[in-house]
């Protein structure tokens, strides 16, 4: 039995050094140390012998045991330290290197279109006006025709403000309300467009959102015609879409305007022939007319002398049309991937 412990402390030292990493090296433990290990069988047979050989062979175990015991932790302190420092040289960071340019950002495809209508009629001599997006009541319906008893009121969803003591605020259903600001502000001549976000109580889907964005123009002057507002609107429409766009106005309601007109531009597709997309040729874009006499009266002009147009058009219908986007909410979503595809048009 004395031979087979000093084989094995000869096998266990060997293989403890010959272990190339942790899981190599526990497996050299249990070959050695395990319960099948020759080892274990010679501890298992000392209670089979003379009390004196026990004590003796039993004192050999105990110090091959430990002799063992050593050698395996020393090897494992060894491949602890070497395993870390091959971690930490994989983790390491080259200082010196240049560093990673992080991805370069770009504008909205609303903000591209409602810089691009904005420019438009910057160099037709208007210029941008804003108002509070938080409106009275008298300012976004009253001032516009559109009495508290007016049927149109049904046309929009309004979103009021629970604000004690004011009962008639509400978020704006359109930059309306930044025209009659406008022209109760200061005299004619007026030429100003009124960018901005509205609010109706819309639930959202393809075409539709709560909360999007207009564009509306204003001009109030002596001698102003229905035909300064097409030519202003082929303008617009010419320099938004193509050269080659036509513009064609139809009859339409709105009790701030009269008369009123329903505005289409001939598609980008088929140009006036008719297709998939448009049916007739024609893409209704926004509403337009010559501004109601009672509205120039209640902001303090004289209608007899003056006369105006104005029109609304909706950012995102703009931005749907020119990128053929096909939902709206896709614009709110905030998905880079669908965003970056503006990085060359920005």
């Amino acid at each position: 039995m004395q031979r087979i412990l000093d084989e094995e402390r000869a096998r266990g030292i060997a293989a403890a050094a010959a272990a190339e990493d942790l899981p190599a090296l526990d497996a050299a433990m249990t070959r050695v140390l395990g319960r099948k290990a020759p080892f274990s069988e010679v501890q298992r047979s000392l209670g089979g012998l003379p009390h004196e050989q026990r004590r003796e062979l039993g004192a050999a175990a105990n110090e091959v045991r430990t002799a063992l015991q050593a050698a395996f932790a020393a090897r494992r302190e060894v491949l602890e330290a070497a395993a870390e420092d091959a971690l930490l040289a994989a983790d390491r960071v080259d200082l010196t290197l240049p560093g990673r340019g992080g991805g370069g950002g770009s504008l909205h495809p609303l903000t591209i279109v409602e810089d691009e209508v904005v420019e438009v009629f910057l160099r037709l001599g208007f210029r941008v006006v804003e108002g509070p997006e938080i409106e009275d009541d008298w300012h976004n319906f009253q001032a516009l025709n559109i009495p508290s008893d007016h049927p149109a009121r049904t046309m929009k969803d309004s979103l009021y403000v629970a604000i004690p003591g004011h009962p008639d605020l509400l978020l704006r259903t359109e930059t309306s309300a930044v025209q009659v600001r406008t022209m109760q502000a200061e005299p004619p001549p007026i030429y100003v467009i009124a960018p901005g976000r509205v609010y109706r109580r819309e639930t959202a889907d393809a075409t539709h959102l709560a909360v999007f964005h207009q564009v509306e123009g204003l001009v109030v002057d002596e001698g102003i015609t229905f035909a300064d507002l097409k030519g202003t609107l082929e303008a617009m429409a010419r320099g938004l879409f193509g050269a080659s766009r036509r513009v064609r106005l139809g009859p339409a309601y709105f009790p701030f305007v009269e008369p009123g007109a329903e505005v289409g531009v001939s598609c980008f597709l088929c140009d006036g022939v008719g297709c998939r997309v448009c049916g007739n040729g024609w893409i209704e874009l926004l509403g337009a007319g010559m501004v109601h006499p009672q509205v120039l009266e209640n902001c303090g002009y004289d209608s007899e002398r003056y006369t105006g147009f104005a029109f609304g058009v909706g950012i995102e219908r703009i931005a749907l049309l020119r990128y053929a986007i096909p939902d709206m909410r896709l614009l709110l979503d905030g998905d880079a991937r669908f965003l970056a595809q503006w990085d060359a048009a920005s």
